[in-house]
């Protein structure tokens, strides 16, 4: 429960990484509800930097953020691979967490870590922020509607150009590659339009062998009656970023599904044998939506279980494939 004597929840921010100055840090801004209060970096410089623009304290080291009094909650946007001691941490000094996706590398951290936000009475929230869009609760609705028939098959790719030599991503030990960092944007999109039951069919990852990182890769699951979901990924392909859902009368096809700007707005596709129509939807603000959500469940508004339940289930079904895949050296 939230136990500020301020009337703000009172954030501090665990790294100055591009998504959180683009985008996270803004929507915290512009909630009346949070203030930042402190952020902190390796590099006090960096932290500075943050500082001038969203406002508090630059601190030098993560673990300076944890011992401050004037901060309720940590929003952590770090490479992959270290939110799992950073959480833990974080947790463990009494402070409320929104994570940047993937939450941890695998089931069984992501499982000890929800357990004891649970045990803590503490809020875990893992940010994968385009299930906070009104535009895919539209998709499910004409689905619904059996715009389209009977569910036969989802698609869904999420790749971009090789990033510059010394990205992040590249580093095995660190960013833990494509695959971990923005693969599974397709496989939890694939769950939310297919359900929880998915099994493995196959993979297969293109590993690169001068970083020791996955580049790219293709994955199929199933449903339990047989429903496949095509999905890919990469960091060495141009730009893609769409889903597609089959049924037995049509589709339908969402482009920008995953990244979308506050301000666009979102054409849904839909086509059959003999139509075609265009739907224009309303914009949304992903990013704002994760805060008052996460505000929310501070404060004692939201219950956020079931968000958390969905992040074990991806980290189980992310852990499946990556056993389960055919590496091929490149």
């Amino acid at each position: 429960m939230f136990k500020s004597t301020s009337d703000r929840l009172r954030i501090g921010i665990m790294g100055c990484a591009d998504i959180a100055w683009r985008r996270t840090l803004p929507a915290m801004e512009s909630n009346p509800a949070v203030r930042v209060t402190a952020i902190a970096s390796r590099h006090q410089r960096s932290a500075a930097g943050f500082t001038e623009r969203f406002g508090g304290v630059p601190l030098e080291g993560y673990g300076a953020l944890l011992d401050r009094d004037d901060v309720d909650a940590v929003y952590i946007p770090l490479p992959g691979l270290l939110h799992a001691e950073w959480v833990s941490r974080a947790l463990a000094a009494g402070k409320h967490v929104l994570v940047e996706k993937p939450l941890t590398a695998g089931y069984e951290e992501t499982r000890r870590l929800v357990d004891e936000a649970r045990s803590r009475d503490l809020v875990l929230l893992e940010n994968y922020m385009f299930l906070y869009h009104s535009q895919h609760t539209a998709v499910r609705k004409a689905l619904a509607e059996e715009a389209i028939g009977e569910l036969r098959g989802f698609s869904s790719a999420f790749t971009i150009p090789p990033k510059p030599a010394g990205d992040i991503r590249y580093q095995r030990d660190v960013g833990g590659g494509a695959f971990l960092d923005f693969g599974g944007y397709p496989v939890r999109a694939a769950q939310f339009f297919l359900g929880h039951e998915l099994r493995v069919a196959g993979a297969v990852f293109r590993h690169d062998r001068r970083h020791g990182v996955v580049m790219s890769g293709s994955v199929l699951l199933c449903t339990p009656q047989g429903v496949p979901a095509q999905l890919t990924f990469g960091m060495e392909h141009s730009y893609r970023n769409t889903y597609s859902v089959s049924g037995s009368t049509g589709r339908i096809i969402l482009d920008r599904a995953f990244t979308p700007p506050e301000t666009y707005q979102p054409v849904m596709r839909v086509e059959r044998q003999d139509h075609r129509e265009e739907l224009v939807l309303a914009p949304d603000h992903q990013f704002a939506n994760v805060i008052d959500t996460f505000v929310g469940a501070v404060v004692g508004d939201r219950d956020v279980t079931e968000q958390q339940e969905g992040s074990l289930r991806q980290a189980a079904l992310i852990e499946e494939i990556r056993e389960r895949a055919q590496l091929v050296e490149v």
